[in-house]
């Protein structure tokens, strides 16, 4: 009887690479650091090697913002420029009414990605993007999506920055947008903070590529290093207020981790998270920029040649949109 022969590996230009990018508010700085650093090392565009971008919340706004064009060193310096207004919280007034009311205004966020993007749609970018939103009105969820296949013919019409204030409206934070079709959008972090299981879907289920070519780098906001209270075990809704929600959204992140790797291999996902104190981690921490920018430095140090060996030797074909502003 003839032996099958085992299927050879896809070639660097057969391979379809999802460049992966968590939420997690002013932590976005992380990301955007990160990714300037590697640029720097490398002296690449790292778009250039990627054929899809997915991103959720803040890693939603620096997947329009490399759609759109920007560096990753234009995206850090939005977050510096823009953040401190975005989470002003004078005298702390905002903490004191949090659990009435949303902590922070719409407004400085949406004056500064009105700013960044301008007048630009979304259909404008020069990459495959899937942003994930959540329609709150009709309890279901929604992904903006760049006209990369025949039937997505609406999202592409939406200026830039509304898709970014729908990604990124991040509950008891910032009021719901209404900014889109008039829907109650809000963070796409609360089913996706982790997109990267949101990009193979689309690859595999709207673009038709095989599991076995395609190459993912996630990007998170980095891990906190936490310890459970014993107290949570008999806990009521009072005392889990504080945990659930950071509960809810690591654990999630966790599984779409590891069911990435079982679906294409993990030798074929190069994960970034590093682990940090808990105490560094909140969404409106501003008084650690520096810091994120140092920890973002740091540990490019060590990533960069392993996203290098991986990534870098692909060269993403031009995407041409199926249909334009």
């Amino acid at each position: 009887m003839e032996q099958e022969l085992p299927a050879s590996a896809p070639t660097e230009a057969e391979r379809f690479q999802i460049l992966s990018l968590d939420g997690g508010g002013i932590r976005g700085v992380f990301s955007a650091a990160i990714l300037a650093a590697i640029e720097e090392d490398l002296n690449v565009r790292l778009v250039d090697h990627f054929d899809l971008i997915a991103g959720t919340s803040t890693g939603g706004i620096i997947a329009l913002a490399l759609g759109l064009g920007l560096r990753p060193a234009d995206i850090l310096a939005f977050y510096i420029e823009h953040g401190p207004r975005i989470f002003s919280n004078p005298l702390r007034l905002r903490s004191a009414l949090w659990w009435f009311w949303r902590k922070y205004r719409a407004d400085a966020l949406k004056t500064g990605l009105r700013t960044t993007f301008g007048d630009r749609a979304f259909g404008e970018s020069t990459k495959r993007l899937v942003v994930p939103s959540y329609n709150v009105g009709d309890d279901d969820v929604y992904i903006f999506r760049t006209p990369h296949a025949e039937r997505l013919r609406r999202d592409y019409r939406v200026p830039a920055w509304k898709v970014a204030l729908a990604t990124s409206a991040a509950p008891t934070y910032f009021p719901a947008c209404r900014e889109v079709d008039r829907l109650r959008l809000i963070d796409g972090g609360v089913w996706a903070n982790n997109p990267a299981m949101v990009g193979i879907i689309e690859a595999v289920g709207t673009l038709d590529v095989p599991l076995d070519r395609i190459r993912l780098l996630s990007v998170g906001t980095y891990d906190a290093v936490v310890r459970r209270p014993h107290f949570l075990d008999r806990a009521g809704a009072l005392l889990w207020a504080r945990s659930v929600t950071d509960v809810l959204i690591r654990s999630s992140s966790i599984a779409v981790n590891n069911q990435s790797r079982y679906l294409l291999g993990k030798e074929h996902v190069l994960r970034i998270d590093p682990r940090v104190p808990a105490a560094d981690v909140s969404i409106d921490n501003l008084s650690g920029l520096d810091a994120l920018v140092a920890r973002a430095r740091h540990h490019s140090r060590h990533i960069m040649p392993d996203v290098h060996r991986q990534f870098v030797d692909h060269r993403a074909p031009t995407f041409t949109p199926l249909y334009t502003p």
